[in-house]
């Protein structure tokens, strides 16, 4: 059988990290360190070196003002997600290769987060539960034992109201519910998408994630080298 390696994120070695996980090919990480960090600050200087060039590039000011309003856009996006208790994120783009015609092959964009969420003292296996029977509007539950413990996969489904002004897509979304082994809190893995012919890709792709989740350090305990993907952390300090 092929051993492949790991591909190491520099926050596994991350002393606040409190959970690991492994992303498949095709996420692309937003660091929240250098999109939310402070005017004048290192994070902020390499930022700017890093839209500096697209900025440059633009052919006219309208372009280049408009380019700026949807970076402060993203900021302020990244930043509400931070105060509900996001700690990763993560762009999603695959090519569409269901369809063997390759008549409708296009890229697909997905929108994959970790958030952490108190919860009530309790066992583990009722918090999972709890966390899909609880919600309103959960489909397609499913209760797994993963390596790092009892969970819940479910679906939800959000269409922006008329008055939102936004456009009339449904948006599909797959979550992972991993109660932590102290019992007061779990991690909600989340995969969006306006794909919803991919539903069984995406749930797929969820699971996977899920079942790579670590509340230990897996490189404490030799782990063993079998999918390339990437191996990160999320830092529960960033809420």
């Amino acid at each position: 059988m092929e051993t492949v390696a790991f591909v190491l994120h520099d926050s596994v070695n991350d002393p606040k990290a409190e959970l690991w996980f492994a992303e498949p090919a095709g996420f692309t990480a937003l660091p929240f360190e250098v999109f939310l960090s402070e005017p004048g600050s290192p994070a902020a200087d390499n930022l700017h070196a890093a839209v500096a060039p697209f900025l440059d590039s633009a052919p006219d000011e309208l372009l280049r003002q408009q380019f700026i309003a949807d970076v402060a856009s993203g900021q302020q996006l990244l930043g509400v997600l931070r105060e509900f208790g996001t700690v990763h994120c993560s762009i999603g783009l695959h090519r569409d290769d269901v369809d063997e015609t390759g008549a409708n092959s296009r890229p697909l964009l997905s929108f994959f987060t970790i958030a952490w969420r108190d919860t009530a003292v309790a066992p583990r296996g009722v918090t999972a539960a709890r966390a899909v029977t609880s919600a309103d509007g959960h489909t397609g539950i499913e209760f797994l034992e993963l390596p790092c413990g009892p969970a819940t996969l479910s679906e939800s489904t959000l269409t922006p109201s008329v008055e939102s002004g936004l456009q009339q897509q449904s948006l599909l979304q797959i979550h992972a519910h991993l109660p932590h082994p102290d019992c007061k809190r779990l991690a909600v893995l989340t995969v969006s998408t306006t794909a919803m012919a991919r539903r069984a890709e995406y749930r797929g792709i969820i699971q996977q994630i899920a079942e790579t989740v670590s509340f230990e350090n897996p490189l404490d305990s030799g782990v063993s080298e079998k999918i390339r993907l990437n191996l990160r952390s999320s830092d529960a300090s960033n809420m």
